[in-house]
């Protein structure tokens, strides 16, 4: 009894903590250029989130944001419309990431694009930005693999898996609370 009133008092704390790391002024921006960012976009709409969004942001355009959201998800598609190389979009997420832990703000990557979002080239760009989060809110169609579980568990990153889209909203708003 008394081990599990330790686990129930250590959760309760632990989502205290949780809640509290995520501040605003937010920026929302893409990783990999898919049209996820837009569904992340109107998710923060909807939950009355109020962010700052620039789909290609550069590291040196980080200014007075605390909490910077990235919405992964490649798509061959919409780098071609970017006119941006994977390559490029790789080494813009990489210094983004670093620029962004370097004064202290705090990374949220969401992947809800589900299976459609997953394969070779989205890969890379999970692979480049997922472990480097503070908090994951994964659409569980796209973490049927077990990659971002894994990446959860080897780098102890809060994570949310969610049933569908729309149910990112919820650990969206708790973040934020």
């Amino acid at each position: 009894m008394k081990k599990v009133f330790i686990s129930v008092l250590f959760i309760i704390l632990s989502i205290g903590v949780f809640a509290a790391k995520f501040e605003k002024p937010i920026l929302l921006t893409s990783v990999g250029q898919s049209a996820d960012v837009q569904m992340v976009k109107a998710l923060l709409k909807k939950g009355n989130i109020e962010a700052e969004f620039d789909k290609s942001v550069k590291a040196e355009d980080l200014k007075g944001q605390k909490t910077v959201i990235l919405a992964i998800g490649g798509s061959s598609k919409g780098l071609g419309a970017a006119g941006i190389k994977a390559e490029d979009e790789i080494a813009r997420v990489e210094k983004l990431i670093k620029a962004a832990k370097s004064k202290g703000m705090k990374l949220i990557g969401m992947h809800i694009g589900g299976a459609a979002r997953r394969g070779e080239l989205s890969d890379k760009f999970v692979y480049v930005a997922a472990p480097y989060v503070d908090y994951l809110i994964v659409v569980s169609e796209g973490n049927k693999d077990g990659v971002f579980t894994k990446i959860s568990a080897d780098k102890k990153i809060q994570m949310d898996e969610v049933d569908k889209v729309a149910g990112a909203l919820d650990p969206l708003k708790k973040a934020f609370e």
